[in-house]
């Protein structure tokens, strides 16, 4: 028996769960059924939509082939996966975690041929950890398949076979033209059944549920459901405007939420995969967050937007730029940029190399800065170990100041805290439990670095800037907050 979870759903179908349920359904009104030119579009485009199937030997364990989907911390459907899967017993009713000898396992996806070449685009999850994969033609014809590249934040992949006749192959619309309403057609093998035509409309654009570093979903209500993933949905010219990939359901069917990664999103990560074999996105070397109410009262940006610069990579593009923490970046390369999701987006898609105009808010006025993008790398995480003598100790000089105990650096707390020599500023020794820097997180270690864009040294720099701002008015003032590690952020705390 399938179990079902009320999250977003990988679409991938596992053979071995496999369940088929009955269900009855009424005559619609012809009015309701959808426009006339679905039938053409899906006997135009049927023989360019495959079957993938897979196998995969993998240690048995009591959880079976159904892992836990890795969702981000924070995602608004983490607790269902762990509702689901962490309390679930494997088959036959041995409890999680007990092993067995290795299994072979099959699993069906959907793809589509975008190449006569043999070219076939699929989702990653598809393919993931296979041992084998194999294009299954409209026709029944099944043949094996290369993997050409995967990219994992996108959740796309792109697989290369030899073709024993010819080809119908498909091309990609412009998903940036959809409207809230217009009809798609979804293609795709659901639950094994291969060939499957559903149609429905563009339910919301510019989908964030939090799954990827770049998501940007069609939610459509085009009935897709499991063993869809990688399909593609269609709009009335027979292009295609999405890669059906996740679904929300309490039952493991279509309740009518369903999401697709955007044509204008899948054709570039295509071409890289295609020419490179790997993903080479534009890199302009800041941390940013985003810009808050407060934050925005702070600097004087009316309405809140743009994403703020936190911190800025020494070895990065930005730097010689002239963009500084503090800077809140409105516009990319003419695109505006409401939140800090749109720049990373709009920069990840940007040519590596290209010089683009970057428009930034400093206090209170716009200023343009040519960056040459550079690439974006896998972060290395292996830092060396560094030994160092054990330091006198020293008595620190502390000052309460928001809600917060304060002390000058000095190398006693450089130890205590295991911070870094590089960053500089004022440390957070106490934090008062019931402070708004508390509900801020800000903890004991932390290190206040400015105050009102003005660098701090000692607590007291800090209790002036404080009283100067309750001066003039303001309700609120922003704190450029270090780590140990020396990465930044900024925090807005109230002065009342």
């Amino acid at each position: 028996m399938t179990a079902a979870i009320a999250a977003p759903t990988r679409l991938r179908l596992g053979l071995a769960a496999l369940a088929v349920s009955a269900f009855s359904a009424f005559a619609a009104p012809v009015q309701a059924r959808g426009p006339d030119g679905i039938a053409d579009v899906a006997e135009k485009v049927i023989d360019a939509v495959v079957n993938i199937s897979t196998s995969q030997t993998v240690e048995a364990k009591g959880g079976g082939s159904n892992s836990m989907p890795q969702l981000p911390p924070g995602s608004p459907f983490e607790e269902f996966f762990d509702d689901f899967f962490k309390n679930r017993k494997g088959p036959g009713g041995g409890k999680s975690g007990d092993s067995g000898p290795p299994k072979k396992t099959n699993s069906l996806g959907s793809g589509f041929i975008i190449d006569t070449s043999g070219v076939v685009v699929t989702n990653n999850h598809v393919i993931a950890d296979a041992d084998e994969i194999n294009v299954i033609l409209n026709d029944g014809t099944k043949i094996k398949a290369e993997l050409v590249g995967v990219d994992k934040k996108t959740d796309l992949a792109v697989l290369k076979f030899k073709p024993t006749k010819p080809l119908v192959s498909v091309k990609f619309g412009d998903s940036d033209k959809l409207r809230l309403g217009d009809w798609v057609v979804a293609i795709g093998n659901p639950f094994s059944l291969g060939g499957t035509v559903t149609a429905g409309i563009v339910s919301a654009k510019n989908r964030d549920i939090s799954s990827g570093p770049y998501d940007s979903y069609i939610q459509t209500d085009a009935a897709i459901n499991r063993g869809n993933s990688g399909g593609p949905l269609f709009n009335l010219d027979g292009d295609v405007i999405g890669v059906n990939t996740l679904i929300i359901s309490p039952s493991g069917g279509s309740i009518g939420i369903g999401f697709a990664v955007p044509s204008k999103t899948v054709a570039g990560v295509v071409d890289q995969l295609r020419q490179f074999g790997e993903l080479r996105r534009g890199w302009l070397g800041v941390r940013i967050q985003s810009v808050t109410d407060e934050i925005a009262e702070s600097l004087n940006i009316k309405p809140p937007r743009g994403a703020l610069v936190a911190g800025v990579d020494d070895k990065g593009p930005a730097k010689p730029a002239g963009i500084e923490p503090g800077d809140v970046v409105v516009k990319f390369d003419g695109k505006d940029v409401k939140d800090p999701k749109d720049l990373s987006r709009v920069v990840a898609d940007t040519a590596v190399g290209k010089e683009v105009d970057v428009i930034v808010i400093r206090k209170g006025q716009e200023e343009t800065k040519k960056v040459t993008l550079g690439r974006l790398l896998d972060p290395d995480k292996v830092q060396a170990a560094v030994k160092t003598d054990e330091p006198a100790p020293e008595k620190p000089v502390t000052q309460k100041a928001l809600g917060l105990d304060l002390a000058a650096l000095n190398k006693d707390l450089r130890t205590r805290y295991k911070i870094k020599d590089s960053v500089k500023g004022v440390v957070v020794t106490n934090v008062d439990a019931n402070s708004d820097a508390a509900e801020k997180r800000l903890s004991a270690g932390d290190v206040i670095v400015e105050v009102a864009q003005e660098a701090v040294s000692s607590g007291a720099d800090i209790q002036k800037r404080v009283d100067q701002l309750k001066k003039d008015g303001k309700k609120s003032v922003l704190l450029l907050v270090s780590n140990a590690d020396g990465e930044l952020r900024f925090v807005a705390l109230s002065v009342q």
